[in-house]
């Protein structure tokens, strides 16, 4: 079983859904981001996923757009993000790098998996890599033993949520609104259907992400989903801090929170 499968099978032992955090790395600097993810963990965070900076992001909002842009101006590289995945990976908790397929490509596919792995990395998502385009870094991924996360929205047809899921591994990543990343006030309702959908197709966990930044809204995705993923809120954070100190406190504050929130679903 890998890390990342045990820490679903903890939180699923446990009854409640597994919190998942992203922070991109070399946000506020490389340092810093370490020791924001580790603070994380500290507080509840169960599985980080480490943001690759990338100067082209497709699905990602202002907010994490802005941390992404602070990280690649203070010259952080893919070399980086494994490094930092290789850190959060000593806290115990599963590291899962986010990267766009650009990035992942140039360095070179074999490579970016296998010094992943050799870091302590778990797995991967990419989220805008078809599995229609995966042959290498399927290829790649499964010779070193990294776990592929695809993602899939409210639009997918059923024959496309099976397609992706059936090349997934570790979990499948359930995007609950189209659109751009971003903390909201609301989840939207189409995530619940969405689980259900992913779950006639897979038994693999299903995480929901985009929206999430307040434990009452972890707790209301972990009654039906197995994962809640929690990105721009932690960013908001770190971005209207005064100080790295100051980010810290604000961090372990709302992790606190969103761990309480994923604990308080019904039996």
């Amino acid at each position: 079983m890998t890390t990342l499968a045990q820490a679903f099978a903890t939180a699923r032992d446990e009854g409640r859904a597994a919190l998942i955090g992203y922070l991109p790395a070399g946000f506020p600097t490389v340092r810093d981001s370490a020791r924001l993810m580790r603070a994380m963990v500290e507080e509840g965070v169960d599985i980080v996923e480490v943001g690759l900076p990338y100067s082209d992001p497709l699905m990602d909002g202002p907010v994490i757009q802005a941390a992404a842009n602070q990280a690649l101006e203070a010259g952080t590289t893919p070399r980086d993000v494994i490094a930092i995945a290789g850190e959060v990976a000593q806290t115990g908790a599963p590291a899962v790098v986010m990267s766009y397929w650009n990035p992942i490509e140039r360095y070179g596919v074999d490579a970016f998996a296998r010094e992943l792995a050799a870091a302590g990395g778990s797995g991967v998502i990419t989220p805008d890599l078809t599995p229609e385009e995966s042959g290498d870094w399927t290829a790649a991924t499964s010779a070193h033993d990294v776990d592929r996360i695809f993602l899939v929205a409210p639009s997918s047809t059923d024959e496309r949520i099976g397609r992706v899921a059936a090349e997934c591994s570790g979990f499948v990543y359930a995007a609950s609104t189209m659109g751009v990343t971003g903390a909201r006030t609301s989840v939207s309702n189409s995530a619940a259907t969405l689980v259900a959908r992913v779950r006639a197709a897979t038994d693999l966990p299903v995480a929901v992400g985009l929206g999430v930044s307040t434990g009452d809204q972890a707790a209301e995705i972990a009654q039906y989903a197995d994962g809640v993923i929690v990105g721009s809120a932690f960013i908001r954070l770190i971005l209207e801090a005064a100080s790295v100190d100051e980010a810290e406190q604000a961090v372990r504050a709302l992790a606190r929170e969103l761990a309480e929130g994923v604990r308080r679903r019904s039996p």
